[in-house]
């Protein structure tokens, strides 16, 4: 077994003793910090988010920060600023909370344009710059950002750009029948018990090793060729106002990658891109208002794409 899935198996595994409900959720969130791929989560309230990130750091003997989003957080709130030492007359560095392994910043269409960007620079150069001196962020880094997608009063729609900054979005469902049912039976404190018990099972270096696993995955001229007429495809549907970019398209060869690897294949399949779609392609294929208003969403034009493009044959 490679060391891909056995921390993959692990996190699953160890994460069902404090998380109902969770597991797929769970396996994408951890394929995404392997290769330092940021997650845009989208789900009402009390659903477990927060949990479900600070439970995988945990795991990942990573370090975990919050950043709570409000209209008038300022970008210095986020990255840090430089505070004026009376004893040394010096200027010095503080770093904000963006300084961490895993970043979970709650409510992010609740920032400003101004604190959005100052994300931008962290998601996409791994570093901040403050007052002129450039700070590298530590090894991994992910940003987990959280959007509600019901209440939008005072909230700030992410522009295209940090958009297509994230690897994937996870769409997190509240629970459902016998989940909800063995989540009632474990109640609050026994949940709380579970995670202030949780140790780590891997180390950073581990991870370092499973993400070169998954560059070493073999992908056939067949499967590029695939993955290049899906995103032709959505960048001609008569439907969509923005189809996928090239860096959309290097993101899904990835996870399609992950795919392969998780199922104990060195080689990626036709399937396993099919498998990625959902996740890389939903909030990069951005549709026109008319289509909206006539009941189209983005996850079924993606399956339509899927079945009108030519699926290579074995």
């Amino acid at each position: 077994m490679s060391t891909f899935s056995r921390i993959v198996d692990g996190v699953v595994e160890e994460s069902s003793k404090v998380l109902v409900g969770r597991q797929k959720y769970v396996e994408l969130i951890t394929f995404s910090i392997i290769l330092e791929g940021h997650i845009l989560i989208e789900g009402i309230p009390g659903i477990a988010k927060t949990l479900t990130a600070k439970t995988i750091a945990k795991l990942l003997n990573l370090t975990f920060s919050r950043i709570q989003c409000t209209v008038d957080i300022l970008p210095s709130d986020i990255i840090g600023t430089k505070i004026f030492n009376q004893k040394t007359s010096n200027f010095e560095l503080r770093l904000g909370p963006i300084y961490a392994n895993i970043v979970l910043v709650d409510e992010i269409n609740r920032a400003s344009p101004r604190a959005q960007s100052a994300l931008l620079e962290a998601m996409q150069e791994r570093q901040v710059t403050i007052d002129g001196e450039t700070v590298k962020l530590p090894k991994p880094f992910t940003v987990l950002a959280t959007q509600n997608p019901i209440e939008l009063e005072g909230t700030f729609p992410l522009p295209e750009a940090q958009l297509d900054r994230f690897y994937i979005k996870v769409e997190m469902e509240p629970l459902e029948g016998g989940s909800l049912v063995k989540l009632l039976k474990k109640g609050l404190r026994s949940i709380e018990i579970e995670f202030e018990n949780l140790k780590p099972i891997v180390s950073p270096e581990q991870i370092f090793v499973a993400a070169e696993e998954v560059n070493q995955v073999y992908v056939d001229d067949d499967v590029y060729e695939y993955i290049a007429r899906i995103v032709e495809y959505s960048n001609r549907h008569q439907a969509v106002r923005l189809g996928v970019t090239p860096r959309g398209a290097l993101m899904l060869l990835n996870l399609a990658k992950e795919f392969a690897l998780y199922d104990h294949r060195k080689y990626t399949i036709p399937d396993d891109v099919k498998k990625a779609s959902q996740p890389v392609l939903s909030h990069r294929i951005l549709l026109k208002p008319e289509y909206i208003a006539e009941g189209y969403s983005t996850k079924k034009i993606i399956q339509e794409i899927l079945t009108k493009v030519e699926v290579p044959k074995p």
